[in-house]
């Protein structure tokens, strides 16, 4: 084996010669050397450097000192708590404990797929997701390109408010806004519909129309946090392609298609992934809080999270609720996988990974 002595001559001329010996590379040269020195490691002339990473933790140590935090939360709340996957194949005694309780293999994910309720759950999930997905898709960018092309942007911040401030409203004073709204005795809606000579409507009892009820509130609470995310790609766009555009004849709709469009396709594409990977959760303040747990209702608003949550209410199984979420994790993941490689297949660039 070589001498480190010789190993540290050999790769100090090499790298010399390779690049101009200015004041900066010669400091680089001086790093890389030691570095090599140090640990001895030299394949075929080429110098491992292990600094590099440590000068970047160092220049960007306020970004990582502002990112801290989160990254403390994201472990505890995220990461830590996967530990308890393993509650999703025991029977959780809790004077047993988490390691202690007996092992039951797949028996709690039989109590979601044998039971007669497991299409309707399965059914009102993914069909309300994958609704709200679209609707939520082509609405929030028709109205990021109509908040873009008003010319008056004092106006456009204002309806931008206007559409963001239901996001932070809770689902429980949606639903007091929706009582007070339905209620068959005192529902401002059953007034207007007495008024104009029609007959009252129970609507908590009517299962038809909460599709179209849920469908409502859920773009009208959350459309406008989309909104924004769209409307923060559109202020990157440079004036100068629409500018271009109107000197060779384009239209608005034009401008919209070739130019607008395009620019908006990676922020859609992303955002759909993320949303598809979560396709097998559902809102769980849209369909607990709104029905007001109307049992009438259950065929069209129960869906896995309300259905585990009754159950774990009903019966304390904590086994079958950690089977549930590991249940959806597992089909977000595949289904994030999967769209992400059906979108590296057809546009790579666009790809999240």
């Amino acid at each position: 084996m070589a001498d480190t002595g010789e190993v540290y001559n050999k790769a100090i001329k090499k790298i010399r010669l390779e690049r101009p010996q200015t004041r900066r590379n010669l400091h680089e040269t001086n790093s890389q050397v030691c570095s090599a020195h140090i640990y001895g490691k030299c394949h075929k002339g080429r110098v491992r450097c292990v600094f590099p990473l440590c000068k970047k933790l160092q220049k960007n140590l306020p970004l990582t000192l502002m990112a801290l935090p989160a990254l403390v939360v994201m472990f505890l709340f995220r990461y830590l708590p996967m530990a308890g996957l393993m509650l999703a194949f025991k029977r959780f005694s809790v004077p047993k404990g988490i390691f202690g309780s007996e092992w039951i293999g797949f028996k709690n994910f039989e109590f979601l797929f044998k039971t007669s309720d497991a299409w309707i759950i399965t059914r009102n999930t993914l069909c309300y997701n994958a609704l709200f997905i679209l609707l939520d898709l082509l609405l929030a960018v028709s109205m990021a390109i109509g908040l873009n092309e008003l010319l008056c942007k004092r106006r456009a911040k204002i309806y931008q408010t206007i559409f963001m401030a239901p996001y932070f409203l809770s689902w429980v004073v949606v639903s007091f806004m929706m009582f007070s709204l339905l209620s068959v005795d005192d529902g401002l809606l059953n007034h207007l519909l007495v008024y104009f000579g029609f007959d009252s409507v129970n609507w908590y009892a009517d299962p038809s129309k909460w599709p179209f009820i849920l469908t409502a509130c859920q773009m009208w609470k959350t459309i406008g946090y989309s909104t924004v995310m769209y409307i923060s790609t559109l202020t990157g766009i440079s004036n100068d392609y629409y500018e271009a555009a109107l000197i060779d004849g384009a239209t608005k709709w034009q401008q919209i298609r070739r130019i607008t469009l395009p620019f908006l396709k990676p922020m859609m594409i992303v955002l759909t992934i993320l949303a598809i990977g979560r396709i097998f959760y559902a809102d769980f303040g849209l369909f607990f809080q709104l029905p007001r747990n109307s049992g009438s209702l259950y065929p069209v608003t129960q869906v896995v999270d309300t259905y585990v949550y009754r159950a774990l209410k009903e019966t304390g199984n904590v086994g079958m609720a950690s089977a549930a979420g590991l249940y959806q994790s597992l089909v977000g993941f595949v289904l994030v996988v999967g769209a992400n490689l059906i979108v590296r297949r057809i546009e790579p660039d666009s790809a999240l990974f």
